[in-house]
């Protein structure tokens, strides 16, 4: 156990159990227990394998490279049709930690395998995202806007791209693009 990671335990507000037991499962299998993101990491050789972290109404193990996983059970979770690699396994009580704790640290001893053999999950390039019709309108208009999103990382392009098709309704898709206009010009990414 990291003592470094201690808090995140001791102030969780929800799920204090369950988080806890997590944590003994995890450090069961042998890996490293560090602070990432606010969350309790757990690494092999500095590769993240897994985290636990929570939400409302569950708490979960995600694991960074599920895609590549087997999945017999059918236990992992894609968080959003966005999500590229990571999978969780979702819990609602103690019981089912308890319950599945072989089978979740069958999924870990997997994960492991999975970064010992240097398996990579394969992104989506930045040109396979759809570009929203009023983003793709902006950028016809103002030619320095296109030349600046361009300019821009594939993971800032995709970034923006994800954020400007988020929404259903096409005037909060264009209310978002217009906020974000000056950052692209600027030559910064969403969260910069």
């Amino acid at each position: 156990m990291n003592p470094k990671v201690d808090w995140f335990f001791n102030n969780a507000e929800k799920w204090q159990e369950e988080i806890e037991k997590l944590r003994l499962i995890v450090l069961d299998c042998n890996l490293t227990e560090e602070l990432k993101w606010g969350c309790p990491c757990y690494t092999f050789q500095k590769n993240n394998i897994v985290l636990i972290h929570t939400f409302k109404d569950y708490c979960a193990l995600l694991f960074f490279k599920g895609a590549l996983l087997k999945d017999a059970r059918d236990v992992l979770i894609q968080q959003s049709k966005n999500v590229q690699a990571a999978r969780q396994i979702r819990f609602s009580n103690l019981r089912e930690i308890v319950e599945m704790e072989a089978l979740i640290k069958a999924y870990i001893y997997e994960a492991l395998e999975v970064e010992k053999a240097g398996l990579k999950v394969e992104f989506k390039k930045t040109d396979e995202f759809t570009i929203p019709e009023e983003f793709q309108h902006k950028l016809a208009e103002i030619p320095d806007l296109k030349v600046a999103f361009e300019a821009l990382s594939p993971g800032r392009q995709r970034a923006y791209l994800l954020h400007f098709s988020q929404p259903k309704q096409s005037k909060t898709r264009e209310s978002r693009i217009e906020k974000y206009m000056p950052q692209i010009l600027s030559g910064k990414g969403l969260n910069d």
